[in-house]
């Protein structure tokens, strides 16, 4: 019987888990949640964190609904995660936060079209500097880094409030379990669903789900990488934007932005085949939000890259800038604060898996 909170919910659920032990081949959490009896606030959270949502452990779970004890790992975690997100949050969580990052998105376009004249706007620069003749690169850097810092700063907050309530550690023990930690979180290990890959939601697994995340990190670290290159260009060498085709930061944010797309779209055509009952309508949702908005970022970076020669570049690179900024404002409230919340309770667990083998 399924409880109303889902905190006593959870712990029904793993109770139930570390009696049975039969799904503990297939990602860390079970064999997380073994080494507790008693599932403290702060432990729940960890584990709800940990869960990849490979959902295997729904397809081969013998006390999965319509059996009474009806256990739904999957989706009692996936509740949990944003329980967790909700409270940890810093400031308060913001509402219809689609909307907001749609009229965040959509204001710089707005701004050029009331402030930028004309024959400015629509004119077809070209050469070092162009960008800066339609907005000056002060502008364009303030209005990034100050969402930017605001949001790095309430996830840091967020992250302090998560890592305390998981227990804590000295740093000596966190160093020594941090190689372990970022080698799971890069190659993404508990997305293997214990070797066999993910639930794709027709009860077949596969690898397409950890294939499009590694798209999705690859693509994001490579914008990232493109970014910093490009500052290292415009502060240490003097050379201004836009950069010619076959420089490292267009590469490397082209090759990212395509990353990004095509991990992106398929993503979201996994999620529009999966099995309902294992997921939360709600994460469903973040999910999608933070797909399309990386979809947004990336498109609009190509198409500004493919047509900055023409008349379009002024619009388009306020397009840009305003689904960059769009992003910043979503990253402590949406599906992205998962990220380091799930890198955390993947060094917890290396911590816990390096204290056994004491």
């Amino acid at each position: 019987m399924r409880l109303d909170d889902p905190r006593e919910e959870a712990r029904r659920v793993l109770r139930l888990c570390n009696v049975c032990n039969y799904c503990n081949g297939y990602c860390e959490l079970f064999r997380a949640a073994e080494r507790h009896r008693i599932f403290s606030d702060g432990d729940l959270a960890t584990l709800a964190h940990l869960c990849h949502n490979c959902r295997n452990c729904w397809q081969a779970c013998q006390y999965a609904p319509p059996h009474p004890f009806a256990v739904n790992v999957p989706l009692v975690l996936a509740e949990l995660r944003l329980l967790s997100q909700t409270e940890l949050a810093w400031p308060r969580p913001i509402a219809h936060l689609g909307l907001l990052t749609l009229a965040v998105s959509l204001l710089p376009v707005l701004l050029v079209l009331l402030l930028v004249p004309g024959e400015s706007l629509f004119a077809a620069h070209t050469g070092p500097g162009a960008f800066y003749r339609v907005i000056p690169w002060a502008t364009m850097s303030l209005a990034a880094a100050l969402p930017l810092g605001w949001s790095l700063l309430a996830l840091g907050v967020g992250l302090v409030r998560f890592w305390r309530a998981g227990g804590g550690a000295r740093g000596a023990e966190m160093r020594a379990a941090c190689p372990e930690a970022l080698r799971d979180a890069i190659l993404l290990r508990n997305l293997d669903g214990g070797g066999v890959g993910c639930d794709d939601g027709n009860g077949l697994p596969s690898f397409w789900r950890k294939r499009f995340h590694h798209l999705v990190l690859g693509g994001f670290l490579l914008c990232l990488a493109s970014t910093m290159v490009a500052t290292l260009y415009h502060h240490w060498l003097g050379l201004e934007a836009p950069y010619p085709v076959l420089s490292l930061p267009v590469i490397l944010g082209s090759l990212g932005g395509l990353g990004l797309i095509a991990g992106s779209l398929g993503l979201l055509a996994l999620k529009q085949g999966a099995d309902p009952a294992p997921i939360a309508p709600a994460a469903v949702q973040s999910g999608r939000l933070l797909l399309g908005q990386l979809v947004a970022m990336a498109a609009s970076g190509l198409v500004l890259l493919a047509l900055r020669d023409s008349p379009a570049m002024g619009i388009l690179l306020a397009l840009h800038l305003g689904t960059v900024i769009g992003f910043f404002v979503a990253l402590p409230h949406g599906k992205f604060a998962h990220a380091p919340y799930r890198a955390a309770a993947l060094l917890r667990a290396a911590l816990e898996r390096r204290n056994d083998e004491r």
